[in-house]
């Protein structure tokens, strides 16, 4: 459906040009959870750092 609502030609072209969007989603996604389980009494935030590189994170949060 973005495809056609973007007017791509093909869905590869969607994909390049928006794969880096959902990386840095997963990342915001996952400092927030280690945050929460590291102090789950204070509220969460996320870090505001710019984040370029489409590489996966290095470490994950521990899950007890």
């Amino acid at each position: 459906m973005i495809k056609e609502l973007l007017g791509h030609a093909h869905i590869g072209v969607t994909a390049t040009v928006y794969a880096h969007v959902r990386l840095r989603l997963q990342r915001d996604a996952i400092d927030l959870l280690g945050h929460a389980l590291r102090n789950p009494t204070e509220p969460t935030e996320p870090t505001g750092k710019p984040e370029d590189s489409d590489e996966p994170p290095l470490a994950g949060a521990t899950v007890r």
